[in-house]
């Protein structure tokens, strides 16, 4: 890997304004959700901002990105629409996914995310397919499939790695590996001394871990991995380790299910990538008090006003419920 860090405070500041802003939308997410008006399962990435906000940094509009149950941070980091996720959370017509798709089913064809789903494991498959298309066409696209480390127990997985491997297909696997797959820690799952990186060299392909809570490294191992992936037809694996601080899925605390302690959350919140990245770009003086106030109620300004466009859009037309289905096959009209 060649630099250690961003060089120039554009970028470095740009993958800051990232990162807080999935923070700020998901915090304003968790704050509603109890109103009951957003019906759809939620799944909040708070603690995890890291890994899409140094991935993206490196990706063009034209690449495309898979992604899990967990996907907010994802669709925002690759240039999702704001207003679309939320009226989609919202299930309202103007939604990303036209509000019959929920949190979990985000999806922006112009900004190259191509799409989320909470089977375990389904989009990896589904991104390999994407890679292989792209090289077949000869495209200059470069594919990003985002999952857990409980993903990497699904034969899909291994699949995927192994025809990615063998075909050197144009896809980055980036594993968000959070310790927990739901509420079974990993050492209940997993060899003691085995990681998501050595399952991806076991299947032929090129593998990375780090420090998914320092955005800098994040950035880092992400240059080298998206250059040999576009440049030298090399798939990659990206394992960064990091910690959602809420419930699996909803907007709250899980502590008295037993799985997992209070005093761990403590502990990675006291590494929390945002806190740690605008302490060392404040000494670094690339971060000044006056620009983060200005970033921080810019960005809260746009939050508010993706939540008033969403509440005042209409629900999907009843007649409309059970279009894409059960699609004409005879009519490929009826698939738009």
């Amino acid at each position: 890997m060649r630099s250690s860090k961003p060089t120039g405070a554009d970028s470095r500041l740009s993958m800051y304004r990232q990162a807080l802003r999935i923070r700020l939308v998901e915090q304003e997410i968790v704050a509603r959700y109890p109103e009951q008006e957003m019906r759809c399962p939620t799944h909040i990435c708070i603690g995890q901002e890291g890994p899409p906000s140094g991935v993206s940094a490196h990706l063009r509009r034209s690449d495309y990105v898979f992604s899990a149950h967990r996907s907010h941070g994802h669709y925002l980091a690759k240039g999702g629409d704001l207003r679309g996720m939320i009226a989609e959370l919202y299930g309202r017509s103007t939604g990303c996914a036209r509000g019959i798709g929920g949190s979990q089913h985000l999806v922006d064809l112009d900004a190259g995310f191509l799409g989320s789903a909470p089977i375990l494991a389904s989009t990896i498959s589904v991104g390999v397919g994407a890679a292989w298309a792209a090289k077949r066409r000869g495209e200059d696209r470069v594919v990003v499939v985002y999952f857990g480390d409980g993903a990497t127990e699904e034969g899909a997985f291994h699949e995927a790695l192994n025809f990615a491997g063998v075909n050197r297909l144009p896809v980055l696997f980036v594993c968000e590996n959070n310790l927990y797959s739901v509420h079974s820690a990993l050492d209940v799952r997993q060899p003691k001394h085995r990681t998501v990186k050595d399952l991806g060299a076991a299947h032929g392909v090129e593998s990375i871990s780090g420090d998914g809570n320092d955005i800098d490294a994040v950035w880092q191992a992400a240059e080298y991995a998206v250059d040999r992936v576009r440049n030298a037809s090399n798939p990659m694996l990206l394992e960064f380790f990091t910690y959602r601080w809420n419930e699996h899925c909803g907007p709250g605390e899980d502590f008295a299910l037993g799985y997992r302690s209070k005093q761990e959350l403590e502990e990675w919140q006291a590494r929390c990538p945002i806190a740690a990245y605008r302490k060392r770009l404040r000494s670094e003086g690339i971060l000044q008090p006056e620009l983060e106030e200005c970033m921080t109620a810019e960005t809260v300004r746009e939050i508010s006003l993706a939540f008033e466009f969403a509440k005042a859009s209409p629900f999907p037309a009843a007649e409309g419920m059970m279009r894409f289905v059960f699609p004409d096959m005879t009519n490929p009209g009826s698939l738009t």
